[in-house]
């Protein structure tokens, strides 16, 4: 099944669940807001979130109206596969600008895009599946997973208060909250939101958060000399 998406290049990746908020400045995503807050009572006012593989989140100077360019060329690369964001709320500001809040909704896949028919841009795409119903290696992965996890934040969070005891049980809702949670690249990102099966990203996040946790693990026991930053360069 397929559908045509107002399309939100960003430079991170959103996922189904997680909160977004966001501020709108440039005048064609003002557009955008514009066209969804005009929707009729009960449509859904969802865009698709799709993140930045090349370029620039603003658009640099050229043509008025001009959207940026497509999937691979222009002034911008996207990824094939983002994430539905849904309008929650929407502040107008004094200036035209917009304060929204979105949550993330439910994945896709970026067919063709269409630089033209807007002044953002626009999207033909493909919903991806996400299961359904009780999975019991997907259950016995995310125990392993908050294990994990609950190790992983602290290292990085030890002040903190335990997080793990708001962990969702839901495997689905868990493998979207730790890949958006835990500090990883946008690429590593990336790959999770495009695996389409709960357990098989749940063995992914096992595998990046062994990986962030020995680093971690390696950078706090092993600290470096004071002899050694001594030899350093000095900033600029």
């Amino acid at each position: 099944m397929s559908a045509r998406l107002p399309v939100f290049p960003l430079g991170t990746v959103l996922f189904p669940g997680l909160v977004l908020p966001l501020h709108i400045f440039e005048e064609r995503y003002q557009a955008l807001v514009r066209h969804l807050v005009g929707l009729p009572e009960g449509a859904p006012r969802e865009f698709g979130v799709v993140a930045i593989q090349a370029g620039w989140e603003v658009a640099q100077a050229g043509p008025p109206g001009r959207a940026a360019a497509g999937l691979a060329g222009g002034e911008v690369t996207l990824h094939e596969v983002g994430c539905t964001a849904e309008l929650r709320q929407v502040t107008e500001l004094t200036d035209g600008g917009f304060d929204i809040v979105t949550v993330g909704r439910r994945r896709f896949r970026i067919a063709e895009i269409d630089d033209a028919a807007e002044p953002y841009l626009t999207a033909e795409v493909e919903w991806l599946p996400e299961p359904a119903g009780p999975d019991e290696v997907a259950d016995m992965l995310a125990a392993r997973v908050i294990s994990v996890f609950r190790h992983y934040l602290g290292l990085i969070r030890p002040e903190q208060e335990d997080i793990s005891e708001q962990l969702p049980e839901d495997p689905t809702v868990l493998s979207h909250l730790v890949a958006a949670t835990a500090a990883l690249t946008v690429a590593d990102r990336q790959r999770l939101l495009a695996i389409d099966d709960t357990p098989d990203r749940l063995r992914a996040e096992l595998r990046l958060l062994n990986r962030e946790t020995a680093l971690l693990r390696h950078v706090r026991a092993v600290p470096m000399p004071l002899s050694e930053l001594a030899g350093l360069p000095a900033p600029n």
